[in-house]
């Protein structure tokens, strides 16, 4: 399937660059999401019309994000969780679970579909994540893991 992109995707193209996709993820996430129009002559020209107004919104965009990169770039992130004997959580810590904690510390939105997860976390210690915050910047954060003091 033929698209052409209306924002810039990490990994795929650039504002007006026709890519080919696969049908259900041209169908299902990038026109369903306004990131794409199927490519047609009339689709390309009214993208070529209106390029120059995508791209203000793209640096608009792209400004917000650098704003919230200086904000939790590198920033260590506490959760304190209850743990068997061997360190093993009793449920991992999910992508919905940091954006929630992000929200409480920092009052900045994060999507979990933008959180990028390098390996699970499930056990007691540190982890990193990715943030993708626009096609062209990356936050990495910090993820501490500590045992939950239990009372007795």
């Amino acid at each position: 399937m033929q698209v052409i992109l209306l924002e810039n995707i990490k990994n795929l193209g650039k504002i007006g660059d026709v890519v080919a996709v696969k049908r259900g993820h041209g169908r299902n996430f990038l026109i369903k999401y306004g990131k794409a129009l199927i490519a047609s002559k009339d689709n390309i020209n009214l993208v070529n019309k209106k390029k120059e107004n995508l791209n203000v919104k793209n640096l608009a965009i792209k400004k917000e994000a650098k704003k919230i990169f200086e904000i939790i770039n590198n920033k260590k992130y506490k959760f304190f969780k209850r743990a068997k004997d061997n360190d093993e959580l009793y449920g991992s810590i999910k992508p919905k679970e940091l954006s929630k904690n992000i929200k409480d510390v920092d009052t900045i939105e994060i999507k979990p579909s933008q959180i990028d997860l390098t390996k699970e976390i499930n056990k007691i210690g540190s982890y990193e994540a990715k943030i993708n915050l626009h096609a062209e910047i990356q936050a990495n954060i910090h993820i501490q893991v500590v045992k939950e003091k239990e009372e007795n």
